[in-house]
């Protein structure tokens, strides 16, 4: 969830029930390094009985202590999660144990990279990323970006880019995107070859348009 509430993307202060209730909030950064990390460090056994909390617990850490930026491991060399599918079903019914083991959200605002939407803000800079995207892409790994709009604060948040959509246009490039506050469905993120600039999807929270893109765990200090 959020930490605020959102009205066309104007944010405000939570009141009532909605204040006072648990929730699990600052780990956009987190649920998608944790989503990279279980893409090349882990497996599902479907077939197999599920393990206990603790055991479970014990085998989310083996991942998620594992640099995001590392390669890939083969199959056998992975850590294996019996009784479910793919890591969402996971997620899903076993939620609560996932949340508690796979770390903080809070040292994310300390990330020494983030010194890069300071000083990387021009557009020389989101071509290059832009084409890093496609590279990652094209070779079938997972690219995390960090959107934002700084120094305003229209939004500062991470999405999972996974799959480039075809697309006709000869000016836009269209991208499928995991967003953490909307695991419902994919969200779009799409560069525009003749502004030279990306730009993510409306919705509650964020009031759409142009956004700068970083990518993050892509290499150490990321």
């Amino acid at each position: 969830m959020t930490v605020f509430e959102y009205e066309n993307g104007i944010a405000h202060v939570r009141r009532d029930k909605s204040a006072n209730q648990k929730r699990y909030t600052r780990r956009c950064f987190v649920l998608c390094r944790t989503t990279l990390q279980f893409k090349k460090f882990a497996r599902f056994d479907p077939h197999a009985p599920p393990l206990n909390d603790s055991d479970l617990a014990d085998r989310i850490r083996q991942v998620t202590r594992r640099a995001a930026w590392r390669d890939t491991l083969p199959e056998n060399e992975r850590v294996v999660f019996p009784g479910y599918a793919n890591f969402r079903e996971l997620s899903m019914k076993r939620g609560y144990v996932v949340q508690r083991n796979i770390g903080y959200g809070w040292p994310t605002y300390w990330r020494l990279s983030n010194a890069r939407t300071l000083f990387e803000t021009g557009v020389g800079y989101q071509e290059k990323t832009h084409e890093k995207l496609n590279a990652v892409l094209d070779r079938g790994d997972l690219f995390v970006a960090f959107l934002t709009t700084l120094p305003h604060l229209r939004i500062n948040h991470a999405v999972l880019v996974y799959a480039k959509k075809s697309d006709r246009s000869l000016d836009l490039d269209r991208y499928l995107v995991y967003d953490p506050n909307h695991p419902e469905g994919p969200r779009e993120l799409i560069w525009s070859n003749s502004n030279r600039s990306f730009a993510y999807q409306k919705d509650w929270d964020f009031v759409g348009g142009n956004v700068r893109v970083y990518r993050v765990y892509g290499v150490w200090l990321q």
